[in-house]
């Protein structure tokens, strides 16, 4: 039994192979990398963006989420599915007491005449049970329970990391619609002085009421994109409330535009090797595959008999005055052991379908590796394409402005209609919208990208000097 007792039917697991990954990220090109001194540490990520407010409802986001709540009671139940696969370790203790009174049926096979037919019986006993884990089926279990444990810790935290990036981007959103908002307030302003004045030219004879119509509908047109944005707005502030844990009704955020001149902080992504040490959705990955890696040893400890040792000690008597008594002790002890001898193929179904878990953990696995990667190039391109578009969009908002200014002098001095005023009022300011849309894109997609790289990121020519890599598990 104790030579037995070291065996194990699980295989010896690795962490599974994956692609090779690359020397550096492709779609780096000429974004800006931060300053070993500008990398922090994994945790409060937000605080490159240097936003007190967004600093104070970060805060909060942990405390309070209900969905980080949940999670981390699925974690307090992965920690009891553990400590319930550890007691199998230890044998199991019960106690039973009992007194009834009996009439033994004259007509029963085991009657006896010269016995009493109605007697009374104490019984007071103590079971001991212990299964001997010849075949590693209980350390089996235990490493399955660890495994999926570290699993849903690792889930808990890319909930966490997912909460936080999602409060920053919709708090930039918000802040993006601020922005918009108050240009659209002084476009509608604009229009209405250019409404007065070309109500003024019609009342006067010099200008026609087409022209008076496009004034009056370029004013309701603003209005209605302004109510727009203030729609959007509110829907965000509601989003941003429920991921605080906060009624709706009651939150609020007041009002403050996105500058104009915010850029995003600059990120080091680091060497792409580090990143599956950094991203907790890709150890939670490979966690699983550990826990069905034990599940095969599962499966094949059940095709192996199962030895128990079995011991009752205690006292039985037919009266109460000497039922604690040496003459009304009773014991036993003695091993057994139970093998299947047929199930219609019942084990050999659990073993394939043990297998075809691990396999499919596999897979999973080597995908979120994939994803890893391709979410990191997906925003290290995103933030290199949109400055370039920032600063196109940041020349047509000046040529279109200056068109504004020069189609307003001519239309002013009668040379030409009110429609060339209407449309290059309508270019500048869908290029000003545009601009704005532009540098929320460009704040979302840094936020995007530290949660790619897995919330934080430490320099690695600081990390390898202090002390290597931990190893996967």
């Amino acid at each position: 039994m104790a030579v037995l007792g070291g065996c194990s039917l699980a295989p010896t697991y690795r962490t599974p192979p994956t692609a090779p990954p690359p020397p550096s990220y492709r779609e780096v090109g000429t974004w800006k990398q931060a300053e070993p001194a500008d990398a922090p540490a994994r945790g409060p990520w937000w605080n490159i963006f240097q936003d007190p407010a967004l600093d104070a409802l970060e805060s909060h986001v942990s405390a309070s989420n209900q969905d980080l709540k949940a999670a981390l009671a699925r974690l307090e139940e992965a920690r009891a599915q553990t400590r319930i696969a550890r007691a199998a370790y230890f044998p199991t203790v019960t106690g039973n007491a009992s007194a009834t009174r009996e009439r033994q049926s004259v007509n029963s096979p085991t009657y006896n005449s010269l016995k009493p037919g109605i007697f009374n019986d104490f019984q007071l006993e103590a079971d001991v049970s212990y299964e001997f884990d010849v075949f590693g089926r209980v350390r089996s279990n235990v490493a399955a329970a660890r495994a999926s444990q570290q699993a849903s810790a690792a889930d808990l935290a890319v909930l966490d990391l997912s909460t936080h990036a999602e409060l920053a981007t919709d708090y930039f959103t918000l802040r993006s619609d601020d922005a918009e908002a108050e240009l659209l307030d002084h476009t509608v302003a604009d229009y209405e002085r250019a409404l007065q004045l070309t109500e003024n030219l019609y009342n006067g004879g010099a200008a026609p009421l087409s022209d008076l119509e496009q004034a009056r509908a370029q004013v309701a047109t603003a209005k209605t994109q302004a109510a727009d944005i203030r729609l959007r707005r509110a829907q965000t502030e509601h989003a941003i409330a429920v991921l605080l844990g906060e009624q709706a009704s009651t939150f609020r955020i007041d009002p403050a535009p996105l500058p104009a001149d915010v850029t995003p902080a600059p990120v080091d992504p680091g060497l792409p090797s580090a990143l599956l040490e950094r991203r907790p959705d890709v150890a939670g990955a490979e966690r699983l595959v550990a826990a069905a890696n034990a599940r095969i040893g599962v499966a094949r400890a059940a095709y192996f008999p199962v030895f128990s040792l079995a011991a009752v000690a205690g006292f039985e008597s037919t009266a109460a005055s000497n039922w604690i008594s040496a003459p009304s002790r009773l014991w036993s002890l003695g091993p057994s052991g139970v093998l299947t001898l047929f199930d219609a193929g019942l084990h050999r179904a659990q073993s394939a379908n043990a297998h075809a878990l691990y396999d499919e953990q596999v897979a999973d696995y080597r995908g979120t590796v994939l994803t890893a990667y391709q979410e990191v190039e997906d925003n290290l391109a995103a933030l290199r394409e949109l400055e370039k578009e920032s600063v196109s969009e940041a020349a047509a908002v000046a040529a279109t402005q200056s068109a504004l200014e020069q189609a307003e002098y001519r239309y002013k001095g009668g040379i030409v209609t009110y429609l060339e005023v209407v449309t290059e009022e309508n270019a500048a300011l869908s290029a000003r919208l545009s601009a704005t849309d532009i540098q929320m894109r460009r704040m979302n997609a840094t936020v995007l990208l530290v949660k790619a790289l897995g919330g934080g990121w430490e320099n690695p020519l600081a990390s390898s000097t202090a002390q290597p890599p931990p190893q996967a598990p």
